[in-house]
């Protein structure tokens, strides 16, 4: 995914995957999670092309990071911390250190799944209550 990412910039420009994703969000309805943001131009291009975009960093520590990818074992998972190491190179290099740097909300994940699921839904919904559509009277949303 990450060879096909970087060609796609390459070919398109630093906002390609961004902009490939419109058509779908034009389609999804008011609000919409768009996961794996790398960088500041694709967030600018989703706030160009939809006014708002929230950005939430989930961060866990390297280490932590590691040992889940190795846990998890898909085919494409560093298999050395070198291997680690260069992976988060490449990501550093897509811009997406800025992004982190910048989300509106961060979330740390040193914990179970659990905890990042319910930290993230408790954030979801204070976003929710605070947005626009939210304040809208039900014929206007």
């Amino acid at each position: 995914m990450r060879a096909l990412a970087l060609k796609l910039r390459e070919e398109g420009g630093p906002a390609a995957v961004a902009e490939l994703c419109f058509p779908l969000i034009d389609r999804a309805g008011p609000v919409v999670l768009v996961e794996g943001i790398r960088s500041m131009d694709e967030v600018e291009a989703f706030r160009a092309r939809y006014g708002r975009a929230v950005v939430l960093a989930i961060h866990s520590s390297p280490k932590t990071r590691f040992e889940r990818l190795r846990a998890r074992g898909r085919s494409d998972d560093p298999g050395s911390w070198e291997e680690f190491c260069e992976r988060d190179r490449v990501e550093l290099s897509m811009g997406i250190g800025a992004a982190i740097a910048l989300a509106d909300h961060m979330i740390v994940n040193e914990g179970e799944v659990e905890e990042l699921r319910e930290e993230a839904k408790r954030l979801l919904e204070e976003l929710l209550r605070a947005s626009p559509l939210h304040q809208a009277p039900a014929g206007e949303r």
